[in-house]
């Protein structure tokens, strides 16, 4: 069984800003997709157990950017 979260994301501008946000979630443990979409301000992630919402924000900023609430 999956798990979907999506979180405001704030910086994302461009693809490269996508793929830099994908790349750092894609680290964490038991992540299984990541949609990054600089134009609506969000990503959306799928992962096999449940997020911890701090090791998806520290990976956030990690990237160089700042991580919203749930939408």
């Amino acid at each position: 069984m999956s798990t979907t979260s999506v979180f405001a994301v704030e910086g994302m501008s461009c693809g490269h800003c996508e793929r830099t946000v994908t790349a750092g979630l894609n680290a964490l443990p038991d992540i299984t997709d990541v949609i990054a979409d600089a134009r609506a301000g969000r990503v959306t992630i799928e992962s096999a157990q449940p997020l911890d919402d701090e090791q998806v924000r520290a990976a956030v900023t990690r990237a160089g950017f700042a991580l919203g609430s749930r939408i």
